[in-house]
């Protein structure tokens, strides 16, 4: 079925995006990725909504094979998640069975409806089924609420403090016994009997933490409600790109020298480059296992980029693949992201498994889009609130790769900083 197409100028980009968001949010599926005016080579539009589900992708078996076949039967716009306990899927010698209150299921697409890609200037509305014209004014006729939402109920630990800093130290054990070299660990603070208004939450969440890999995501009564700074894979033509995120600074958001000092002590730390070189090693394996022999190179190493409430250190790492390489292929090949799980990555999955008491579910998994030619862009899935409306459940889960030469109160308050913008929404 051919999409109908147009483009309208607009000239209150805010207020636009805005109603977009509000007009999406009226659907049960609809994926809302917003870049926050990142300026980056590397980005394809400020803002890209999908909504309506003509059909969806979320097999019960045999996944990497229906999704081949599914990537093959649908030339058009997709978008999804796929979820941290994919890693089932691909190896059954690392799958886990916990309970998951929030419910994403294990990998799901969507063809939508209605795909828009809103710039500063302009709307473009691709629609499968409603002329594009009726569909803006409808979007137009929308009504912004500015009102926060007041939230009660109270957000506890899934580990205590003192477990947390326990198990750091096993961990670092591990380390030195040689198990593994860097490891991710994770704790999930949750709530029960919360009743929010997802939209207002990501509104605020996003407020204070504008990053460029946002994203309000539902599903039924599913919500991922997400403030990520990174990127997991892009995928432009022939070419894979990957940006692990390994190294993390506070800011000093009152003093300009004395932030562009922390700046230059985050590039300079020794603990913070082995933390992301290690991923980077771990990245370039992946890919080169999927990309052309001699393809895969670390276009930039170190890089040090400045968000609301830290500074990071991202590296960037290309490979070209073969034509016939399809998303299925690519996953095998390269998920769970290295950032998010270690090196080397099969053992820091067993332990991730033996020390986390929660699930991990769709965080540290992936969002994004697959567009009708096959290039695809995803994001990773950190920084975020997830909720299940009928159950009430909330989550949020931070962490931070582990080393020997992590200080495990250090690592603690690490987790409280990448979590800070979540506390100052839900407090």
């Amino acid at each position: 079925m051919q999409r109908q197409t147009q483009l309208f100028q607009i000239t209150d980009f805010k207020e636009k995006k805005q109603q977009l968001l509000y007009w999406a949010n009226q659907y049960s599926s609809c994926s809302f990725l917003d870049n926050h005016q990142y300026i980056s080579e590397h980005n394809r539009v400020e803002c890209l909504v999908a909504v309506g589900a003509v059909q969806k992708f979320s097999p019960e078996k045999n996944h990497q094979e229906a999704l081949k076949q599914f990537l093959q039967e649908t030339n058009d716009w997709l978008f999804g998640h796929i979820s941290y306990d994919y890693k089932n899927v691909l190896d059954s010698s690392i799958a886990t069975a916990r309970f998951d209150s929030i419910g994403f299921e294990t990998i799901y697409f969507f063809q939508p409806e209605v795909v828009v890609l809103l710039s500063n200037t302009q709307i473009e509305i691709q629609s499968l089924t409603t002329s594009p014209e009726s569909i803006f004014k409808k979007i137009e006729c929308i009504e912004v609420s500015n009102n926060a939402t007041l939230n009660h109920f109270s957000i506890k630990p899934r580990i205590s403090k003192g477990d947390y800093l326990s198990i750091i130290e096993q961990l670092k054990r591990h380390i030195l016994r040689g198990d593994c070299y860097e490891i991710n660990f994770c704790q999930e603070f949750f709530a029960e009997d919360a009743v929010v208004d997802p939209l207002s939450i990501y509104k605020q969440l996003t407020q204070l933490s504008p990053n460029p890999f946002s994203c309000y995501y539902k599903s039924a009564d599913k919500f991922l409600l997400c403030a990520s700074p990174e990127r997991f894979l892009k995928k432009t033509g022939n070419q894979l790109m990957s940006q692990p995120i390994k190294g993390t600074f506070k800011r000093n958001t009152t003093d300009v020298e004395a932030d562009n000092l922390l700046k230059q002590q985050l590039y300079s730390s020794d603990k913070e480059r082995a933390e992301n070189v290690m991923v980077v090693d771990l990245v370039r394996n992946d890919l080169s296992r999927i990309c052309k022999e001699s393809t895969v190179k670390v276009s930039e190493l170190f890089g040090i980029y400045t968000f609301p409430q830290v500074h990071q250190m991202i590296s960037t790492i290309v490979g070209e693949v073969d034509d016939n390489v399809d998303l299925a292929d690519i996953l095998e090949a390269t998920f769970p992201m290295g950032s998010m799980t270690g090196t080397p990555k099969k053992r820091v999955m067993q332990l991730i498994n033996q020390y986390e008491v929660q699930t991990r579910g769709l965080y540290s998994g992936a969002v994004g889009y697959i567009a009708p030619n096959k290039d695809f862009d995803f994001n990773v899935v950190i920084r975020s609130i997830l909720y299940n409306l009928t159950n009430q459940y909330l989550s949020y889960q931070v962490g931070g790769g582990i080393t020997y030469y992590s200080n495990a109160k250090a690592e603690y308050e690490e987790c409280l900083l990448k979590a800070a913008s979540i506390r100052r929404v839900l407090d």
